[in-house]
C-alpha cells in the first residue's frame, strides 16, 4: 500500500542537509560531476562563462538573436500549418489516392500500347 501511496503523492523532497539523504545526495552530485567531466560540459560552461564576462553585449546579442530566430521559426511554422489545406485527409484516404493515381498511370500506359499496336497493324487486332 505504501508503494501505491508513493506513486500517487511522490516522495518527500530530499534536503542536502538531512542525514537520511546526505550520502545519497553526495553520490548523485559526484555522479553528475563525473559525467560533466567526461562529456567536457564543465569546460564548455567555463569557456561560455568567460566569453559572457568579457563580451557582454555580444553574448546577449547571440542569446537574444537565437531566441528571436526560434520565435520567428515557430511563428512561420504556425502560419504554414494554419494556411495549409482546409480539407483534411486521413492516412487511408492518402494511400487510396496514391494507389488510384498509380492505377491510372498503369491503365494509361496499357491503353497507349494497345493504340500503338492497333496503328501498326492497321487497326487489325490479332490474338497471340
Amino acid at each position: 500500500m505504501s508503494g501505491f501511496k508513493k506513486m500517487l503523492f511522490g516522495e518527500k523532497m530530499p534536503d542536502k542537509d538531512d542525514p537520511q539523504y546526505k550520502t545519497r545526495y553526495k553520490k548523485e552530485v559526484q555522479a553528475g560531476q563525473r559525467f560533466a567531466r567526461y562529456m567536457r560540459i564543465d569546460k564548455a560552461a567555463v569557456s561560455i562563462q568567460c566569453f559572457a564576462n568579457h563580451h557582454r553585449r555580444w553574448f546577449l546579442g547571440l542569446v537574444f538573436g537565437f531566441l528571436g530566430f526560434c520565435l520567428a521559426l515557430n511563428v512561420y511554422r504556425m502560419i504554414t500549418v494554419v494556411g495549409s489545406r482546409a480539407e483534411r485527409t486521413t492516412a487511408t484516404q492518402y494511400q487510396e489516392q496514391l494507389l488510384n493515381s498509380r492505377h491510372d498511370k498503369i491503365v494509361k500506359k496499357i491503353t497507349s500500347k494497345e493504340q500503338n499496336n492497333n496503328q501498326k497493324n492497321g487497326g487489325i487486332i490479332t490474338e497471340d
